[in-house]
C-alpha cells in the first residue's frame, strides 16, 4: 500500500521559513516524479513545486520562485520543500503528490499525480 506522509508544517510569522518533508512508502521511489501541491481555505488545490525522479530538473510556479527549493533524497525515500520568505499568502495545506513518469509540467492537473499525502498545515501569521 502506497503511503506518502508529510511533515513540518506548522505556525510562522511573516518573513520565516519552515522545511516540509513528505516520506513515501509503498512504491518504488526512484521510479516517481514527485510535487507538491497547496490548498488555501475556500480555494482549489494548485501545483506549487514538482521534482523529476533523478532531482535534475526542478519546476516551480512563479509565486514561489526564488523562495522555495525542492529537493529529494531517493536513499530515504523522501521529498522535501524548503520554503523561505513565506508570506502570509503562503497559508494552505500542503499535500506531497507522486506518479509514475519522468515529465514534470508546470501547473498540472491534480489528475496528473497517482498518489497523495493526507497534507501539513503551513500557516503564516502578518
Amino acid at each position: 500500500q502506497v503511503q506518502l506522509v508529510e511533515s513540518g508544517g506548522g505556525l510562522v510569522r511573516a518573513g520565516g521559513s519552515l522545511r516540509l518533508s513528505c516520506a513515501a512508502s509503498g512504491l518504488s521511489f526512484n521510479y516517481h516524479s514527485m510535487a507538491w501541491f497547496r490548498q488555501a481555505p475556500g480555494k482549489e488545490r494548485e501545483f506549487v513545486s514538482a521534482i523529476n525522479r533523478s532531482g535534475g530538473r526542478t519546476l516551480y510556479v512563479d509565486s514561489v520562485k526564488g523562495r522555495f527549493t525542492i529537493s529529494r533524497d531517493n536513499a530515504k525515500n523522501t521529498v522535501y520543500l524548503q520554503m523561505n520568505s513565506l508570506r502570509p499568502e503562503d497559508t494552505a495545506v500542503y499535500y506531497c503528490a507522486a506518479k509514475l513518469s519522468e515529465a514534470i509540467f508546470i501547473e498540472p492537473p491534480t489528475a496528473a499525480y497517482d498518489y497523495w499525502g493526507q497534507g501539513t498545515q503551513v500557516t503564516v501569521s502578518s
